[in-house]
């Protein structure tokens, strides 16, 4: 088990930045994939990034080119950079982890772009 609390929300305007971070309760080394969901009111649930503990990441196809997520195994931490931030982009942010067994999330982080 593991949990996860998100940091570094907020509200910007389009076209900046902001740096969201997760914490974990414990060791994130052995952890198959971490990575970050969003959810905006009336929407479905959309996976943004995700890292493997192989190293590989993947993004969705709206978030490409724009946010990078990094996982740091020393202070067991997953960040999203998140760059040329659009109106879209705003929603409820959420970290999960997932060990080939269940999902664990966090209680998420809103970030809301103005235009």
């Amino acid at each position: 088990q593991v949990q996860l609390v998100e940091s570094g929300g907020g509200l910007v305007q389009a076209g900046g930045s902001l740096r969201l971070s997760c914490a974990a309760s414990r060791s994130i080394f052995f952890i198959n994939t971490m990575g970050w969901y969003r959810q905006a009111p009336g929407k479905q649930r959309e996976l943004v990034a995700t890292s493997r503990a192989g190293g590989s990441t993947h993004y969705a196809a709206s978030v490409k080119g724009r946010f990078t997520i990094s996982r740091d195994s020393v202070n067991n931490t997953v960040s999203l950079q998140m760059n040329s931030l659009k109106p879209e982009d705003t929603a409820v942010y959420y970290c999960y982890a997932s060990n080939y067994g269940p999902d664990y999330y966090g209680q998420g982080t809103q970030v809301t772009v103005s235009s």
